[in-house]
């Protein structure tokens, strides 16, 4: 099972490759991030960076034991006590649970050491897959949205007690 880390900057390269080979496969299903996330993806790695340090966001990786990244979880505009998730599996290893387990497992992180009493997140209308994962992982809906103009749901989450040691 691939294990969740905290992004770091030694997860640049694989980073960008695993978005480059995904990159059709995720636009099918979510917004595509656009040619200037890779023409400039060293630095939005270092601005992502350092809002991490500030606390204001927290974002993971998948790594397989190669150091391969599967997938990446973010917690993003953490404040009030809540912030925003979103997740994405590669294709290769979709439909194992990963994406299951990760969105559990930042649950428990979010709540135990991110200090956070709600999430929130959204689909698209057409991502059953991402609503079956919010679903699966105790998010209720909680309204409508528009997501680049595609129809799509919002969906939240309180957390309960949940602690992380270590």
């Amino acid at each position: 099972m691939p294990e969740m880390q905290p992004l770091r900057a030694e997860h640049g390269a694989a980073l960008l490759a695993f978005e480059r080979e995904n990159r059709a496969y995720f636009a099918a299903s979510v917004p595509d991030r656009g040619e200037e996330f890779f023409t400039r993806f060293a630095e939005m790695l270092s601005e992502r960076l350092a809002e991490q340090e500030t606390g204001i966001c927290r974002f993971h990786v998948l790594v397989d034991g190669s150091g391969e990244v599967l997938g990446r979880v973010n917690l993003v505009d953490l404040a009030d006590g809540g912030a925003d998730l979103g997740y994405r599996i590669a294709e290769r290893a979709a439909g194992r649970g990963l994406a299951t387990a990760a969105v559990r497992e930042v649950c428990v992180l979010a709540a135990g050491r991110y200090g956070l009493g709600t999430l929130r997140a959204a689909t698209t209308l057409d991502n059953a897959a991402s609503r079956a994962v919010l679903a699966r992982t105790g998010f209720t809906v909680s309204g409508e949205t528009l997501l680049s103009g595609r129809p799509g749901l919002t969906y939240t989450r309180r957390l309960g007690d949940q602690r992380v040691t270590s």
